[in-house]
């Protein structure tokens, strides 16, 4: 199952934000009142940040805090989860692409042909797909029974491109012509036709299928979304608590305070904002 746009958007995004970003240290002085800001960057170790951006909780292992285990569990347990869901898509897949092959399709010919998952949903509300054109080796005659999935098709394309659904305009008209092309592009081939009809135990056996993969599909998508919020995270605790770290001096009782700056456009320097 494919990684979502967003996921990848997010982690460039991320990782541009953070190699930018600098923090700025204020030191204050435990004895004297004032403040006086230090404005010098430290150094700091990439490792464990990209460790965690790999594996989860392996930046805070580095550094040996107790939280890298919940990183390391939420990890194993999404990873479980999208596994479980990925392999439970697949085989309600496969049921119902095989249940529409050999019951709804095979009275119409040989279905070697397998369509889109939208071709799959409309085999789920409509009980007959209709026929395409009504009169083979003419002009295209559109299904007018509007129970069939053909049939809602050429009522849509009626009521889309006609003043009066229920009145034809000339056949060599513009409104005519549009409507046809509508359907053409939208109605089921002869080679998908299918139909239902007198199988009604498959037929709801097919739709607790498709639904079962939907449910399926949501769930691996969740759980992928856990995967990468958890490598994200786990990322950014790191790196932030490098950062804090690499400002402290070794020894100085003073305490510090880390102030976390992402750039933005058009912001002005903190220098120019005091004049």
């Amino acid at each position: 199952m494919p990684t979502p746009r967003g996921g990848r958007t997010a982690l460039a995004l991320a990782l541009a934000a953070l190699a930018s970003a600098p923090v700025s240290a204020q030191r204050r002085d435990p004895v004297g009142p004032t403040a006086a800001p230090d404005t010098s960057v430290a150094p700091v170790a990439v490792g464990p940040p990209l460790a965690s951006l790999l594996i989860p909780g392996a930046g805070q292992l580095l550094q040996r805090q107790g939280r890298a285990v919940a990183y390391l569990a939420v990890e194993a347990f999404a990873l479980v989860n999208w596994s479980e869901q990925r392999n439970e898509f697949r085989a309600a897949r496969s049921r119902y692409r095989s249940l529409a092959r050999e019951v709804a399709r095979s009275p119409f010919g040989p279905a070697d042909i397998d369509g889109s998952f939208g071709y799959y949903e409309n085999m789920e509300k409509f009980l007959e797909s209709g026929v395409y054109d009504r009169i083979p080796g003419g002009a295209l005659e559109p299904e007018t029974d509007e129970s069939t999935f053909n049939g809602q098709q050429w009522l849509l394309a009626r009521t889309t491109f006609w003043s009066d659904p229920l009145s034809p305009p000339p056949a060599e008209s513009e409104a005519y012509r549009r409507a046809l092309d509508f359907y053409a592009r939208r109605a089921v081939t002869p080679e998908f036709r299918w139909s239902w009809r007198n199988a009604q135990l498959e037929y709801d056996l097919y739709r607790r299928t498709i639904r079962r993969s939907n449910v399926a599909s949501r769930q691996a998508r969740d759980a992928l979304g856990l995967m990468i919020a958890n490598h994200l995270l786990s990322m950014v605790d790191a790196f932030v608590t490098i950062r804090v770290a690499a400002e402290a001096r070794p020894g100085d009782p003073a305490r510090v305070g880390a102030r976390l700056t992402l750039p933005w456009p058009g912001a002005r320097p903190a220098a120019e904002r005091r004049k």
